[in-house]
């Protein structure tokens, strides 16, 4: 199981606290404002427009708050100019990741990641130390109850996706990273909404983490994913259900 893959699961099994939506919109909205800026406010002309706007319909984002977003990406609103960063890190036990952000500020921005890091065992690499171990997918999940498993990889591969598993109580279909958008809407064709589907960072190469070592992992990741600027985290550790259902329960 990938890292992001089993990071997406871990994520969905703990939820989304009411304390923490206002954060997820928060990123929703720097990133939907960058990718109108870069490439208009048309989504069926902009790929990474739409590609946010899945994740923002997965996150029920209220829809005055996408069209802000956009609107200050195309300059009809103003708004902030971020820079897009993406550093590459190693976290505990030799564990690869990479960040995607999105500041206003990068020497801020540094230095509290590599404060975070170090506090937590991590540290940061050089370009391409890590994201060699990489390779950019599509992630489409499903809920388990719209079909049974040989139903849905029939249906996936048909679709045009690589590959299909089954993660809790959702389907993970995995797709070539140009191919996300129609995979997408050849599932929805056959009556299947996904519920959600975003690029990702795939790992290679796993790297087995147990007990303690878990949970100082899952802390690490926990601390990036809450940081403002940090839009994506991509890590290539396997940790088992026990021992994230451990750690989740410390």
């Amino acid at each position: 199981m990938s890292g992001h893959s089993k990071w997406s699961t871990i994520k969905r099994k703990k939820g989304a606290a009411d304390e923490k939506r206002g954060k997820v919109f928060s990123k929703l909205a720097k990133e939907i404002a960058v990718a109108a800026k870069i490439g208009g406010g048309d989504p069926d002309a902009n790929p990474r427009l739409r590609t946010v706007l899945l994740a923002a319909r997965a996150q029920n984002m209220p829809k005055d708050n996408v069209d802000r977003a956009v609107k200050k990406g195309t300059g009809e609103l103003p708004g902030v100019v971020y820079e897009e960063i993406r550093y590459e890190c190693y976290g505990p036990h030799g564990v690869g990741i990479i960040l995607d952000l999105l500041t206003d500020n990068k020497n801020r921005t540094v230095a509290e990641i590599r404060h975070m890091l170090t506090r937590h065992g991590g540290s940061m690499a050089e370009g391409g130390a890590v994201s060699w171990n990489f390779e950019p997918k599509g992630i489409i999940t499903v809920a388990k109850g719209v079909c049974d498993e040989e139903a849905m990889f029939e249906k996936a591969v048909e679709a045009g996706a690589e590959d299909v598993s089954t993660e809790g109580d959702a389907y993970e279909i995995v797709t070539g990273a140009s191919d996300l958008h129609t995979v997408v809407a050849e599932l929805e064709a056959q009556q299947i909404k996904p519920d959600s589907a975003e690029l990702t960072m795939q790992p290679k190469s796993m790297m087995k983490v147990e007990g303690k070592d878990a949970a100082t992992v899952l802390r690490l990741m926990e601390a990036l994913e809450d940081h403002d600027d940090v839009q994506n985290v991509y890590a290539n550790f396997d940790i088992s259900d026990e021992d994230v259902a451990a750690a989740m329960e410390a």
